[in-house]
């Protein structure tokens, strides 16, 4: 984002519209990076097509001026995602940042999900990490996602590096944690790189 900025400023850009495609960084929400790109070219509407959590990163295209209107187009493509899923550990958080609730020997060899509450769909306005901050777990109805791949790309037990390209609405994190469950041993996601959003990718 700041070679964006210094970019913009020495070409002194006005009002622009279409798409931008930042590669989000870790520490950094999605809803940071629209916050920062209106500071940078003193624009309001701006919006991004796809939340990435703070510990992910990758491809994040954003809708500027008159592409704003392709936001709910561009949020509803395919995406594709590499993630390093830590076998023999499950977390309240179906990643490596939440806190441990169980750990398990990873005696594996190489041989409908529901939405997790540590994420930011909304439940009565409210989103639900929020009610998981505040201690509290409500039902949430499965959600019907679409995998069109799911590759190994690496394994050195207990971590497995995967490519898994996907419908809307996926969480990587509950995918890594049911694979966890299926084979035994608990699972978290480690690691999260989107690699593609639509037709936008990292190159």
């Amino acid at each position: 984002l700041l070679k964006l900025k210094n970019s913009l400023q020495r070409s002194k850009d006005k009002i622009m519209d279409g798409i931008l495609v930042i590669r989000k960084e870790k520490g950094y929400t999605s809803h940071d990076v629209v916050a920062k790109l209106r500071g940078i070219l003193h624009m309001k509407k701006i919006g991004h097509t796809g939340t990435l959590d703070p510990a992910a990163e990758g491809v994040l295209p954003v809708a500027l001026g008159k592409g704003t209107r392709l936001v709910e187009l561009l949020t509803e493509k395919e995406k594709t995602y590499e993630a390093v899923l830590r076998l023999g550990v499950s977390t309240d958080t179906q990643d490596m940042t939440g806190a441990v609730l169980s750990e398990k020997p990873v005696t594996v060899t190489e041989e409908q999900q529901v939405p997790p509450m540590y994420s930011a769909l909304k439940v009565n306005g409210k989103k639900l990490y929020e009610l998981a901050r505040e201690g509290k777990t409500i039902e949430r109805k499965p959600r019907p996602v679409v995998f069109y791949e799911i590759r190994i790309l690496d394994m050195e037990l207990p971590l497995v590096r995967i490519s898994v390209t996907c419908s809307k609405g996926t969480y990587i994190r509950t995918l890594c944690n049911d694979i966890g469950e299926k084979l035994g041993c608990g699972g978290a996601m480690e690691e999260l790189l989107r690699t593609r959003s639509g037709n936008f990718t990292l190159e």
